[in-house]
């Protein structure tokens, strides 16, 4: 059994190897590379299958230049794109540039401007030395011929010319001041015994400003300035806010104030018991159980502009026109003249009317005090220093007439006897009187000679001022105006000048407030400008011929006239 079977796998084997090499016999045999056929015949169809394949051959080549057209024609408005593209971001960059640079270039030009301004304010705040003199070296120079060479009189036609028409046209000064002294006491005392102190406004003792207190004034009729304080009834009380307090206060509001009408009782020193609620068993010890504190409360406040807490200068302008005519009515009885207003814009402008015809006008102004100091803040000024107008009803010009007739009464006591300051100011206030009638008012007026004059002795030495310098001293003067005029700046004397001394007493924040340039409506008012500069050139070239009008026949013996005194 066990034999059989191996014979039977040996035979498989066998056949399975003779099978595996029929099979390779076969493929050798029938491998092509081995034995080509020489003989074989090409199929009957093979001219038509080359000819399609042509067919396809020229479909592919047509198929071939249309792609290449087609990506040709996407290349060129690629191309195309690509080139707008970049013009409009040259465009761009190009504004971009022209932008920056014009962005630039107002910045330089405003940094040089800012950097002049700040030049002139550090090395022009003084006269020129040509007007001055070589001793004083920090004071910059004036280009061209000051005053455009006009000349002025000798010293001796200077003289005889004050004493002939200022000293004497002024001789009555002391004499008129002390009527209407005399008149506007009865007069205020009338109106206070027709107030109420619980509700209507207290009002105080008057206060004499101006030229004929600092004795200069020159023109005629004179006239006498005179500040009346009030103050509100209780429980109200007036809280000043000067423009230097705040930093963002437009330029034609600086020099002024605003008043702040308040109630003590809004006033309570930090008190909590109006500003939370109290139980029924607790008490304030400062104010009680029958003196509440009532804030936010809608009652009127006196004189107040409408919905505002700040007091309204046309309403007090109002009310004072008012209370002066019942006080003229109670007190007319005794007096032999007539008491009118004098001008209906200025409800203080008075004028006394006298039977023969003559008459005496004078001012009544009414001012709150600033605090503990000598600053004012005026309802109305009929010749406002600052030539402008106020921007609203709520803004009160802030006067320092009472620290500038200190100064004068102070800087006179130090100057040699028979100074001639004030002669200066007045012969220059008279010529510029004399040209206002010829061409009517400019923009130049007796508040700017004045502030010219305080700014000259402020950097003059007592001993320039001797009664012999008068003719250069007057030069100096003009000289420190015109060049002020050509400049567009006369910086106010107290607003931001350090130089004041300290035993003046003006506040802090005033001395510290930047400098307030007088002439600045001329910056913006060119007609203005123009007209101011033009009186003034022409009030120089007729100074001459009208003092020598003035002044024919001078004596030969001048030189030996009497000093000129001046009693403040």
């Amino acid at each position: 059994m066990y034999g059989a079977a191996l014979q039977r796998k040996a035979t498989a084997m066998a056949l399975g190897l003779f099978r595996v090499c029929l099979v390779v016999v076969t493929a050798i045999i029938n491998h092509p590379l081995l034995f080509p056929r020489e003989n074989a015949t090409v199929p009957e169809n093979e001219e038509e299958i080359i000819r399609q394949m042509q067919a396809h051959q020229e479909k592919m080549q047509l198929e071939q230049l249309r792609l290449e057209e087609e990506m040709a024609r996407l290349a060129a408005d690629k191309e195309a794109e690509e080139a707008a593209l970049e013009q409009v971001a040259e465009e761009g960059q190009q504004q971009n540039e022209s932008r920056t640079a014009w962005d630039l270039w107002s910045t330089l030009c405003m940094i040089l401007f800012l950097v002049i301004e700040v030049w002139r304010q550090d090395h022009q705040d003084a006269p020129s030395p040509e007007c001055l003199g070589s001793d004083e070296d920090e004071l910059p120079d004036l280009e061209g011929a000051p005053l455009r060479g006009l000349t002025l009189p000798n010293r001796a036609t200077l003289d005889h010319f004050y004493e002939r028409c200022i000293r004497g046209a002024t001789a009555d000064a002391a004499r008129t001041r002390e009527f209407v002294e005399g008149f506007v006491d009865d007069l205020l005392e009338a109106l206070r015994s027709l107030c109420s102190r619980d509700s209507d406004m207290e009002v105080e003792d008057f206060i004499g400003v101006d030229s004929m207190y600092e004795n200069w004034q020159v023109n005629k009729p004179l006239l006498c300035d005179l500040f009346v304080p009030f103050m509100p009834p209780e429980p109200y009380h007036f809280h000043p806010e000067l423009w230097c307090s705040s930093r963002s206060v437009p330029l034609d509001r600086q020099g002024y104030g605003q008043i702040k009408v308040v109630r003590a009782d809004e006033d309570t020193l930090g008190c909590i018991c109006g500003k939370t609620k109290l139980g029924e068993d607790m008490l304030c010890l400062l104010h009680g159980r029958n003196n509440v504190v009532h804030h936010g409360s809608k009652a009127a406040d006196p004189l107040c502009a409408p919905n505002s807490p700040y007091l309204d200068t046309m309403r007090v302008m109002k009310w004072f026109q008012t209370a002066l005519t019942r006080a003229w009515h109670r007190i007319e009885h005794k007096y032999e003249f007539d008491l009118a207003f004098g001008q209906l814009d200025t409800p203080g402008s008075l004028k006394i009317k006298f039977r023969s015809g003559k008459f005496m006008p004078f001012n009544l102004i009414p001012v709150i005090q600033c605090d503990d100091s000598d600053l004012y803040f005026v309802s109305h000024l009929a010749r406002e220093p600052g030539g402008g107008t106020r921007a609203s009803s709520t803004d009160w010009l802030l006067s320092f007439a009472v620290y500038e007739r200190h100064f004068l009464r102070v800087t006179s006591k130090a100057l040699p006897e028979g100074a001639c300051h004030l002669s200066c100011l007045q012969i220059a206030s008279f010529l510029l009187s004399k040209q206002n009638r010829l061409t009517g008012p400019s923009g130049l007026g007796n508040y700017h000679l004045k502030t010219a004059l305080l700014h000259l002795l402020l950097a003059r030495r007592p001993a320039d001022w001797k009664a012999e310098q008068l003719d250069a001293r007057l030069h100096e003067l003009l000289c420190f105006l015109e060049k002020s005029l050509l400049e567009k700046k006369l910086q106010h004397f107290f607003i931001g000048n350090r130089k004041v001394p300290e035993a003046m007493g003006l506040p802090e924040a005033v001395r510290r407030a930047e400098p307030l340039n007088l002439f600045r409506p001329f910056v913006l008012q060119r007609s203005l400008y123009r007209k101011t500069v033009d009186s003034f050139y022409e009030m120089l070239k007729n100074a001459p011929a009208l003092i020598s009008e003035y002044s024919l026949h001078i004596p030969s013996d001048h030189a030996s006239l009497p000093p000129k005194t001046v009693i403040l």
